[in-house]
């Protein structure tokens, strides 16, 4: 009976020690097996810029217009090209949109230098500031609409077009493949990397009225998160997009999130992914799943 007794009690003891054991299990453990999130965005792709490894991937060859992510291709045309940032440029008649007729609070009249332009239009997606950079180049908007494409073509993005510099033009596309090589270029440049990432900057305007621009990109003015350049983009047939260059424990990743159909949706889904990386880099065991969902979805299969 004793033996018996003593049989039944090393059991017990058994059994709560288990019990205790997967109770106190790491929570990074668990989150190593989930599956790569569901994302709304119509194309989506995380890279990481230190080695290429692709680690989430979804229809990142389609062909897209990629509204005012287009400001980063104008900002690297632009500083290519040498010209003088402290000269002063005027906002025309010209600049007024008339394709989608957009508003703009930089008033026809309106005068900054160069680097100003550069900056609203990086920072606060300022459509008359990228078309005043664009009219004032050597040779006028057709040079810089080929110097666009010439740079398009050196950086190796085939399936990419420009047909304006402020990505009002439908017809400006290129794939969430093309755009992370975009990033990457454009990540060289220091002016873009602090333009981008510039949470506020107040101009006067040509009939006197201080005005305050802010960043176009929540994440930034948030704070929360480590981004080294930023751009956002948003017309009807492009939807909500936006890439970054961001630091996620340690990694320097590089996001492109295009034709969100929210309002809110790509920053959602920007905030899911990064969730994601952070749970699988804390489990050393988890960076095989990484490189699975990179796989994947390069086959043509969809990761979400």
């Amino acid at each position: 009976m004793k033996r018996i007794f003593s049989t039944l009690i090393g059991m017990l003891c058994l059994l709560t020690v288990s019990l205790g054991q997967a109770a106190t299990q790491p929570k990074s453990l668990a989150a190593s097996t989930a599956a790569p999130p569901r994302v709304d965005s119509n194309a989506v792709l995380i890279l990481n810029a230190g080695n290429g490894q692709t680690l989430y991937n979804k229809n990142s060859q389609q062909r897209l217009p990629i509204a005012s992510i287009t400001k980063l291709m104008t900002a690297m045309v632009i500083l290519d090209a040498g010209l003088p940032m402290d000269a002063r440029i005027t906002v025309t008649r010209q600049e007024v949109d008339t394709l989608k007729k957009t508003s703009s609070r930089m008033a026809v009249g309106t005068t900054a230098t160069r680097r100003e332009m550069l900056l609203l239009a990086l920072m606060s997606s300022e459509n008359r500031a990228a078309a005043a950079l664009a009219r004032t180049y050597p040779g006028g908007k057709a040079a810089f609409i080929r110097a666009m494409n010439n740079k398009a073509r050196q950086l190796g993005m085939t399936r990419s077009r420009f047909h304006d510099a402020t990505g009002l033009d439908p017809r400006n596309v290129a794939s969430a493949s093309d755009l992370a090589k975009m990033v990457q270029a454009a990540y060289r440049y220091s002016q873009i990397r602090q333009f981008t990432t510039t949470n506020e900057y107040h101009i006067r305007t040509a009939n006197g009225r201080q005005l305050q621009y802010r960043n176009s990109n929540a994440l930034v003015r948030e704070g929360k998160w480590e981004i080294d350049l930023s751009k956002t983009g948003y017309i009807r047939e492009a939807g909500r997009c936006l890439v970054m260059m961001t630091r996620v424990r340690n990694q320097r990743l590089i996001m492109v999130l295009l034709d969100a159909r929210g309002s809110a949706t790509r920053l959602q889904d920007a905030r899911k992914l990064k969730n994601w990386v952070e749970q699988h880099s804390r489990d050393p065991r988890s960076a095989g799943q990484l490189r699975i969902a990179g796989r994947s979805a390069e086959t043509g299969k969809s990761s979400n």
